[in-house]
This record gives C-alpha cells, structure tokens and sequence, in this order.
C-alpha cells in the first residue's frame, strides 16, 4: 500500500501528575560514585577481589565471611539490596582451574549465602549466578566470583527501565552489619 499523498501526524503522550502530590513525595536517589566504575574511569591496580582477601572481615573491603577457600564479599555496585559476590580466596578466573576442596567449599558457602540471605532478608527468590569470562560478562574476569542477589515481587518497576538507575532501601554499611552479624552467630 502506498502512502504518498497521506500525511502522518504524530501524536505527543503526555502522562498528568497530581501536583499536590508528586514533587512532595519524590525520592532522590544520586549516587555520582557509581558513574566513575560504569565509565571505567579508575582502574584499580591489581586484583579488587585480591586486595578484599587480604583485608579480611571488615568494612573496607566489604567481606562478611571467610573460610580457607573462599569469601563472601558485599558488592559494592549492588544491583539489589544483600547483592553478595560469593568467591574463591585465590586468584582464578576458571571454575576448571579450581582444586576440589576449594570447588567444594565454594559450593558450601553459596549454599549458607543463600541460607543466611532468606533468613535476613525473606525474599520471595534469589538469583545466583557465574559469569565464566568476559565474553560471558564477567567483569573482573580473571578472579572467579558469583553472584547472589535476593529478589521480591514488584522489586523491578519502570524506574530502571525509563530512568536507568536502581533505588535501594538501604546502603552498603547496613547491608554489611546485618549480613556480618549473621554469619558472626554460626
């Protein structure tokens, strides 16, 4: 069908906010820190999950818990609230490459991880997941680390979608206490 002689008239969407109510109850989420790691604009020297391992427990290198083998680590870019990176003590980036005892272990703490995170947050799901390499989408590819990150109903609206930025409902320092104090009790 041709549409040579026909005129096509756009049609402009507007959305109404009552305006009694919409600039009285708007959050504001700024969070300018996080824009320096999304350009790749600092480039830590050498390993960032290295350098938590041998800090050890404690809030400046965001790791709760810690075995022989392998960490828990808060991650500090979370993209839910208790987003943990579950992760071998050494340095390797291949899950092949792992020796049994820390494969296993690693197993064991995603499974107390995920233990801890139903207990102190009850979510309604949790995602978990490796990604192996950078073609895969790991972004520190040469230092294994999985994801865990709890998830309830309704916790992803249009706000992500339209406005490309996450709300949080609490902040790394309160993740952090309510994660260290559980796995401090076992």
């Amino acid at each position: 069908m041709a549409l040579k002689n026909k005129k096509v008239k756009a049609v402009r969407a507007e959305i109404r906010i009552d305006k009694e109510i919409w600039p009285l109850e708007r959050d504001v989420l700024v969070r300018p820190d996080r824009m320096k790691y999304v350009r790749k604009l600092i480039k830590p020297k050498g390993c960032v999950f290295c350098a938590a391992a041998k800090g050890g427990i404690s809030f400046e290198s965001l790791c709760v818990f810690k075995t022989k083998y392998s960490m828990v680590v808060i991650n500090k870019y979370p993209y839910n609230s208790g987003h943990v990176l579950i992760m071998p003590v050494r340095h390797c980036g291949d899950v092949l490459k792992l020796k049994d005892e820390e494969y296993f272990d690693i197993q064991n703490t995603l499974r107390m991880t995920m233990k801890a995170l139903s207990e102190v947050y009850q979510p309604g799901g949790i995602n978990m997941g490796l990604n192996h390499g950078s073609v895969a989408g790991a972004g520190i590819p040469e230092h294994l680390h999985y994801h865990v990150i709890p998830r309830w109903a309704g916790d992803l609206n249009f706000f992500p979608l339209i406005a490309e930025t996450k709300v949080l409902v609490e902040n790394l320092e309160q993740t952090y206490n309510k994660l260290l104090g559980y796995f401090k009790s076992l």
